[in-house]
């Protein structure tokens, strides 16, 4: 099968029964690792991988904004460090976001994305890295301002992302960008998740920051 689609409604951005934090997101990517059938993530066997299908289906069958929350929070992360790792994610959410604005129920991504494979040991020390910033921002969300992160507003966002994985790959030649962009897409995915419009504009910030600072540096 050369496809693989997931399902999103535009409501399921901000329902309430779409929640989920980024703590339980972290312990369900570590529960695949442990799970790998060719041994778990501590030793040093290069065979212990896990495909970009895997680790989006984790999140897969929710909605845009966990999975927005997911490759944020990975890109953010130590691997954002792996050659080619920020064009992926850009890959990702540009395919994404453009099926979103489309109107499309269903997003669809090829294969080929899917099968590329992340080593354990990486990811692992990713997730360990990201549990203490993804309990401080548990706590901190709530619904607020959900004018921000419903309907039209829904859409805003979704454009935003879309110039953010535009610009992921030239990122990829300046220090620590690529992680200041993932940052931009983990308040995007908790604003719509949580319904906290708070968020939501500090993401608007936080993107006018990454964009001047992307630009400003390759001019």
């Amino acid at each position: 099968m050369s496809t693989q689609t997931h399902e999103q409604t535009h409501e399921s951005d901000s329902s309430p029964r779409d929640a989920i934090s980024l703590n339980m997101l972290l312990a369900h990517l570590r529960d695949l690792c442990d799970q790998h059938p060719d041994g778990d993530c501590d030793s040093d066997d290069d065979a212990c991988h896990v495909s970009v299908g895997s680790i989006i289906h984790v999140v897969g069958d929710r909605s845009f904004a966990p999975l927005l929350m997911l490759v944020g929070m990975l890109l953010v992360s130590p691997l954002s460090g792996v050659p080619t790792f920020p064009s992926m994610v850009a890959g990702i959410v540009l395919l994404v976001t453009l099926q979103m604005l489309y109107g499309r129920r269903h997003f669809w991504l090829p294969a080929r994305l899917l099968k590329v494979q992340v080593p354990c040991d990486k990811l692992d020390t990713a997730l360990t890295w990201l549990q203490r910033p993804a309990r401080f921002i548990d706590r901190i969300t709530r619904q607020r301002l959900v004018v921000l992160v419903r309907g039209p507003s829904i859409y805003l966002i979704a454009l935003i992302c879309l110039v953010i994985a535009c610009l992921l790959p030239l990122m990829e030649l300046i220090l620590f960008s690529s992680s200041l962009a993932g940052a931009v897409l983990v308040v995007f995915g908790v604003a719509l998740v949580a319904r906290d419009g708070l968020l939501a504009l500090l993401g608007f910030s936080a993107t006018a920051v990454t964009i001047v600072l992307t630009l400003g540096a390759v001019s």
